[in-house]
């Protein structure tokens, strides 16, 4: 069971959630997911005992819940406490409850294979080609995007060489690059395409992914060379590394006269005349 499927199971009931652009997530009504999880008559309050229980034990969940306002059954909206994926994961794990069952299971798998993916790696590539001849992807585009795994890997690799480990940082790197080939940012690139939560080399075309894959293989090139030792020059060398990338698409764009950042998205890319798993 994968997590698409997991989540689906709450579709028969009503859970409310909310997208926020800014943190790109979605989050989801915690009274809710514990009514269904729970069936209990007063949801709120159980709730309440829960996370008394929870914050007592130290669960980061308790402590670090948001709130957001949701649209009640009185038609207004209230403030109520929410949880993103992860977070909904960890309630699911700390209620005892049949409905709860394939939700852990599916878990527990996700561990399992996590495990042996450190253990063999090649395990990993196997079960990511899989997932996207099953979703519909070509042979051809699965090789490319494969490859561009294995560019990103690398470049993380360098960036954490030079002492860079945080994912926060990672993500403003990116941007950085992302920015200095496509003229936007990623949450720009990911707007123009439609996407919410879809990963957004997901959603590129050929094209797309090389100059994305030349983008990054300078950047690590050249952080290699220059050996950068504070987080502003590494912001520097992945502009520096993004422009490359720019200036060749801006040379294909000549050549071919059309612009090559598509706001084509997976579905009219890959899936335009096919049945597809979103």
């Amino acid at each position: 069971m994968d997590q698409d499927t997991a989540i689906k199971l709450f579709n028969d009931k009503k859970i409310r959630v909310k997208w926020s652009s800014d943190e790109e997530k979605w989050y989801f009504s915690i009274i809710d997911v514990i009514a269904v999880l729970t069936e209990s008559p007063n949801p709120r309050k159980y709730w309440s005992v829960l996370k008394t229980r929870l914050k007592k034990e130290g669960s980061q969940l308790a402590t670090n819940c948001s709130q957001l306002k949701m649209l009640a059954s009185d038609g207004k909206n209230y403030k109520t406490d929410v949880a993103d994926t992860e977070q909904l994961l960890r309630l699911i794990q700390s209620v005892p409850s049949k409905k709860a069952e394939p939700f852990k299971m599916w878990l527990a798998k996700v561990g399992r294979e996590r495990i042996d993916e450190t253990e063999d790696p090649e395990l990993s590539i196997d079960r990511a080609m899989q997932t996207y001849l099953q979703k519909g992807y070509s042979v051809d585009w699965i090789n490319q995007r494969l490859k561009t795994i294995e560019v990103r890997k690398q470049l993380t690799d360098e960036w954490n060489r030079v002492g860079i480990e945080k994912q926060e940082d990672f993500a403003i790197l990116t941007n950085e690059i992302t920015k200095a080939w496509t003229g936007k940012t990623v949450k720009e690139y990911k707007e123009f395409k439609r996407l919410k939560k879809q990963n957004l080399r997901d959603n590129m075309t050929n094209i797309e992914l090389v100059l994305n894959m030349l983008a990054e293989v300078t950047t690590k090139e050249i952080s290699e060379e220059e050996n950068p030792d504070s987080f502003s020059e590494s912001k520097e060398i992945a502009k520096r590394g993004g422009k490359v990338a720019g200036n060749a698409r801006i040379n294909a764009e000549k050549e071919l006269g059309r612009k090559v950042i598509t706001s084509k998205n997976a579905k009219e890319i890959h899936f335009k005349n096919s049945r597809h798993i979103d």
